[in-house]
Formats: structure tokens, sequence, C-alpha cells
């Protein structure tokens, strides 16, 4: 790899209709521009880009055909704050990739063999690799000379045993359709797991800790001395914790009646558990601010489901603390777990005999600051973690390419 004297890293996460990017400075980790492409090869697509700096932020709306437009539209708008792809000072591009299988378990300088492998994995993840790979396949056509680097979602679980990973089905029928669980979100419970321990003054490799994602998709992992031992996505994101629209765990036979006895083919079911089920499927809304709304109002059916999403979260705190045997701390992140007061005491409510508790005030305090929410003499520290992905991204990208100057 050629020296790279820049230190810049630009963020790309490509879904299959958008593109979110940050423009980040890894001398001091600093963000100089943030921006989003949505409703990608509509006539309505839309671009909102922020020049951190000055605060200035211009929208544009009109047709993007594909992703090829929207990284040119990107990166002409970097451009018009001195900021362009032809920067110098550009280190890497650092691109979010869903499913890295278990082929990849760090983030990876980019070439024909990782494309390939990427691409070989897309039956396990149909919606999200694709549009993965054409956000890297664009960049590498927009600066060929500059390292793109793949960082995964799965990665950081691929620390998991066998034990946690192993499903109890037939070994070589999982193993020729490669069926384990993956888990999901792995740059934040990595990001998270290790800003715990430095809220906590203690080494990542000395600590555990169980992290809790809840965003409209929901995870959580099980994190022993900085590695991950076990996590609720499977799979695919849809095993685990009650989500937005996602059922979680679920007796697999359900499947079996829906087709056998209700007539539902299988793309039916998919819809009816991955985008009509969790929340949405129980009171009609997924956003837990208007959940909270209607439960305060005496909604039953909106208090049942937050019952249900309780009970489920309780369900793997209390797993993986017997999978831990030692926990320092449980980590609230992600738009749900760091803003969502009640939740957060509600999972908690009842353990106290697990060391767990929670400070009314100190919970009820809203703050984009790493803290702690529980009592200072709590055996179990309870953290609110603001969860930073695309950091996490341009740190191991940053980390890979200088290591290979």
């Amino acid at each position: 790899m050629s020296a790279t004297r820049g230190t810049r890293v630009l963020v790309l996460n490509s879904g299959s209709s958008s593109v979110k990017y940050q423009l980040l400075d890894m001398r001091d980790s600093s963000r100089l521009a943030v921006g989003l492409v949505e409703r990608i090869g509509e006539e309505t697509s839309r671009l909102k880009h922020t020049h951190v700096d000055s605060g200035a932020t211009r929208e544009w709306t009109g047709p993007i055909p594909d992703h090829e437009a929207a990284l040119k539209a990107v990166s002409e708008e970097l451009a018009k704050d001195g900021l362009g792809l032809d920067s110098p000072e550009l280190a890497a591009i650092g691109h979010r990739v869903v499913h890295g299988g278990q082929s990849f378990t760090a983030p990876t300088v980019v070439d024909d063999a990782v494309l390939a492998e990427i691409e070989r994995l897309i039956p396990v993840a149909p919606l999200h690799n694709p549009a993965n790979l054409t956000g890297i396949r664009t960049a590498q056509a927009l600066r060929p000379d500059l390292p793109q680097v793949a960082v995964f979602d799965t990665a950081f679980h691929t620390t998991m045993p066998e034990s946690a990973a192993r499903y109890a089905i037939d070994v070589a029928t999982a193993d020729e359709h490669r069926i384990r669980r993956y888990g999901f979100h792995g740059t934040s419970h990595a990001y998270v797991a290790r800003a715990t321990a430095e809220l906590l003054g203690k080494d990542p490799s000395e600590t555990n800790v169980i992290v809790l994602h809840l965003g409209n998709g929901a995870s959580a992992s099980a994190v022993r001395s900085g590695e991950c031992v076990d996590t609720s996505m499977g799979l695919t994101p849809l095993e685990g914790l009650v989500m937005g629209t996602r059922s979680g765990d679920m007796d697999p036979a359900v499947i079996f009646h829906l087709a056998r006895v209700g007539g539902m083919s299988i793309d039916e079911i998919d819809n009816l558990l991955n985008k009509k089920s969790g929340l949405i499927g129980l009171c009609g809304d997924n956003d837990m601010r208007e959940i909270r709304r209607r439960v305060d109002e005496g909604d039953e059916q909106a208090e049942l489901a937050f019952e249900i999403y309780i009970h489920r979260l309780k369900k793997y705190i209390g797993a993986y603390y017997a999978v831990l045997g030692t926990v320092d701390a449980i980590a609230f992140t992600a738009g749900v777990g760091e803003n969502a007061a009640p939740v957060r005491e509600a999972a908690v409510a009842g353990l106290e005999t697990l060391g767990l508790a929670v400070d009314g005030d100190l919970n009820a305090v809203r703050s984009d600051e790493p803290r702690l929410i529980s009592p200072s003499d709590a055996r179990v520290k309870v953290a609110v973690v603001p969860t930073d992905e695309e950091l996490e991204i341009a740190t191991q990208t940053y980390g890979l390419v200088r290591k290979g100057d």
C-alpha cells in the first residue's frame, strides 16, 4: 500500500436508496462535513449537506438516478467547502458493510477478492450487501488511487465461541447454507463497549459489559474483556429483541403454521415478521415517544406493547448476566436507549438483587455525553453511552491505512 499522508476519512453508508456520509479529520476525530442523499432513483431525490465548522446547511431536491450520481453530487458539495474528494488530505474512504460472514473479522482494504466475497454473501444479506457493494464500486471509480476500506457490522461478533454462534440444527446443513449467528450493529457494540470501559476508568480488556443498542432495530451483546461472546441478532437482524417493526425471538413453527393454516406465502410471512411486527404490529406505532404518550394517557394496547418490549429486554439482560458471570456495567445506546428514560428505568426495575438500579434524577437528565445513571454505590453500573458508528468506522479505517504506511 502506498504511503498515505492525509488525515481525513470519508465514511460512506450506502443503503438501497440512500447514502449517508461524514468527513472526519482523524487528528482530533472532528467532523468536517455530514450529509444524506435519499430517495435515489426517484424524481424527488434529496441531498442535505452540512459544513460543520460554519454550521451552514445546503439542501437540494431533484432527480438523482443512481449511486454514482449520488456520490458525484456529494463530491460537488464537499468541493464547495474546500473539502473535495480530490484533496490530498483525504487518506481513505471507509464503507459500512452489513454482512461479512465468517470471512472478515476486522476492517479490510477492498480488492477484487474482497468484493467477490461480499457479493457471495448477498443471499444472507439481500437488502444491504448489494447497496454496500454499489457504494464501494462507485467510490473506487471516483478515486481509484485511494484505499477503500470495508468495515463490517458482523466483524465484532466473530469472537463468539461456537457454543454461542451455532444453532442446534444438522451441522452439514448449517455449514452448506452458512447458517449460524452472525450478529449485527457490530460497530456500535464495539464503540459503546470501549467507551463504557473508559467511562468506568477501566481498560476494555478488564471490563465486562452488556450493551443494549435500542433503536428501531435493536440488539444486545455480552462483551467479556472487550470481546463479544454472545449477541441477540442471528443469521439476520430479525432475531432477538422486540424492535420497531421486527418480531424478534419467536417459535419457528409459527412460520409453518402461517403457511399451512394461514395460506401465507414465504414472501408474505417475511414481510409480516420484518415490517409489520414488533411494536408497530402490537400497537400500530413504532416510535417509542408516541407509545409512551399513549401509555401515559391510559392506552391499554400501547401499554401491553411496552410491557412486551421490556419483558424481552429483561430476559436478555438476565441471560447475558448469566453468560458473563460478572458484569461491570450495562450500557444503553442508540435512539431509544439514549433518549427514553422510561425504557431504561423499566428494564432495570426489579433487578436490584443483581446489583442493578437506576437513580431517578440521573436517569431523567438529557445529555449527549456518556454518563452513569446508577446510584454511586451500585454494584453494577448503568450507563447511557451515545453511539458513534461513523467515528468507529473512521477510526478503524484510518488505523488500517496508517498501519500500511
